[in-house]
């Protein structure tokens, strides 16, 4: 802990130098300069205190995403202007390099004065991380969006064309302070008036209580034809906290998966199940978390042993690295598989049907909305809750719902 803070302020300092050094080409009243000093200076510490608080055996509180906000809203902006103002070090040394070996005699020195333009170009560039965060706490974590999605399958069902399926995922009920959104969240689920619900996991961060206050919010969801199921996320397991006790720890993985019936879900634990409509049937299987870098809980061959080759087959698995590693080519051809777990970061640019783009693209292969290989799709869901940073930026909280189709993908 204490070699990762010395190592965080290190870091913080020198993009502090390089916003103040920017600061000062732009400003000479001596007062203004102090007071930015000051007011840097006392926001440094308290983050830095902040994090000499964090308590692992409480995990994520109000408190560290503040602190966490107030690191991004204020570090994200100075390292944009701080990485200006380096591209501009570089040059002056190169054009100073030039220049001595040019002209000895010349007078100005080796590196020439800051130009008042870059310092000004690099405000401007800080300006919008800095307004995106700030929206992305105020407006962007319960800005909640409607993803409407059509796959065509050849195979499908005859009874099941059009079939519609609602997913949420990722609700982390312990970031939630807001219960007016999450009302009206809960309305737009149900104003979708599909066939089936699934929820793919992580119910809470840590705590099966930060559930509780919820609980009567979440039975609004209102009953669908053909069921409401759901499976557990990584954070579901309680293991990103130290635990007084392995009984503490076991009794509270126990709560958290009591809590999806709470709200009238079946959890489905590495177990399938018929869904009958008219004389067609198809299987849906739900797995444990399995994540290529974390808990591997999942067992997909045991979850599906009993459900037949010829089965057209839904699969929910919070982490999409386990379709990218075992399902996309599993030999039992799991048609759609439903996952979670990316938030894609929570962070990005997104032009639906045109562009998007996110840190999260450099961590997995499939990280938001339809993937397809060889006919066979996983589609990523947004995430409904926040974690960490208690906004989103660019990638906004979402409700899936895909409309299943029998024929031929029309490109």
């Amino acid at each position: 802990m204490v070699f990762r803070i010395v190592v965080l302020s290190l870091i913080l300092l020198a993009i502090e130098l390089y916003a103040y050094q920017a600061l000062k080409t732009l400003v000479k009243s001596r007062w203004v300069l102090i007071s930015y000093q000051i007011l840097s200076l006392f926001f440094f510490v308290v983050i830095l205190y902040s994090f000499t608080q964090f308590d692992r055996s409480v995990g994520q509180t109000r408190q560290t995403m503040f602190t966490m906000a107030l690191l991004l809203v204020i570090y994200v902006p100075k390292l944009v202007l701080a990485l200006v103002l380096l591209g501009e070090d570089i040059f002056r040394m190169g054009a100073g390099s030039v220049n001595y070996f040019i002209d000895k005699n010349d007078k100005i020195g080796f590196l020439a004065s800051r130009r008042k333009f870059v310092s000004q170009l690099g405000l401007g560039l800080a300006a919008v991380p800095f307004l995106s965060l700030i929206y992305g706490i105020t407006v962007g974590r319960y800005n909640y969006k409607v993803m409407k999605q059509r796959i065509f399958f050849p195979d499908l069902p005859d009874a099941f064309d059009g079939f519609r399926i609602t997913q949420i995922s990722d609700v982390h009920s312990g970031s939630f302070d807001n219960p007016e959104k999450i009302n009206y969240a809960i309305d737009l689920i149900n104003e979708q008036d599909s066939d089936m619900i699934l929820f793919t996991g992580d119910i809470v961060n840590t705590d099966a209580k930060e559930m509780h206050p919820w609980i009567d919010v979440f039975k609004r969801i209102k009953e669908h034809q053909y069921g409401k199921f759901s499976v557990l996320g990584n954070h579901d397991y309680g293991e990103y906290v130290t635990w007084p006790t392995e009984k503490a720890k076991d009794e509270n993985f126990q709560a958290i998966k009591d809590l999806y019936g709470q709200i009238d879900f079946k959890l489905m634990l590495n177990e399938h199940a018929y869904i009958h409509k008219g004389e067609d049937r198809i299987a849906l299987i739900g797995v444990e978390n399995w994540g290529h870098n974390f808990k591997k809980a999942g067992d997909i061959n045991k979850a599906s042993q009993e459900v037949d080759q010829k089965d057209f087959k839904i699969l929910m698995s919070h982490d999409p690295s386990h379709w990218d590693y075992e399902i996309k080519n599993h030999e039992k051809n799991f048609h759609l598989t439903f996952s979670g777990h990316t938030h894609g970061m929570q962070f990005g640019i997104e032009i639906p049907g045109y562009f998007k783009w996110s840190l999260a693209q450099y961590v997995y292969a499939q990280w938001a909305g339809l993937y397809e290989n060889l006919g066979r799709y996983v589609y990523v869901n947004r995430g409904f809750g926040y974690h960490a940073y208690p906004g989103r930026v660019g990638i906004m909280p979402e409700i899936t719902v895909i409309e299943l189709k029998k024929g031929s993908n029309v490109s």
